[in-house]
């Protein structure tokens, strides 16, 4: 019997309920990429910090950081920044914040561009 790869399955599970999730802001919503980008890994970012909160309360299997990080790297920024907030959770970690404030800045800058541009 193999052992399976937290990160990896995290990491799939999550990709794949934003997909859809992202098609449907897309087409429902007429949101542009971006707007859909950013809300729907936010979306899936606070559901990776809710669930983890959670399974740290009970001891169960926990969400890797990695995953945790990619997410918030890769768009998730918002909801991060949210279940810190709402869930009380990675908040005692430092590594977290900085990442947290890289994907930030990153981010907004890149919203920044793509609705006022450069000049």
């Amino acid at each position: 019997m193999t052992k399976r790869n937290p990160q990896k399955t995290y990491f799939l599970l999550s990709l794949a309920l934003g997909a859809p999730l992202l098609l449907m802001i897309l087409y429902t919503l007429q949101a542009n990429l971006l707007t859909a980008w950013l809300l729907t890994w936010g979306f899936v970012t606070f559901g990776l910090y809710g669930y983890d909160k959670a399974q740290a309360k009970i001891g169960g299997g926990r969400v890797p950081e990695r995953v945790l990080h990619a997410f918030t790297l890769g768009g998730g920024f918002l909801g991060a920044w949210i279940g810190r907030v709402i869930f009380h959770h990675k908040t005692r970690k430092p590594i977290f914040l900085v990442i947290l404030l890289i994907s930030t800045g990153f981010w907004l800058g890149l919203v920044y561009l793509y609705y006022v541009g450069i000049g």
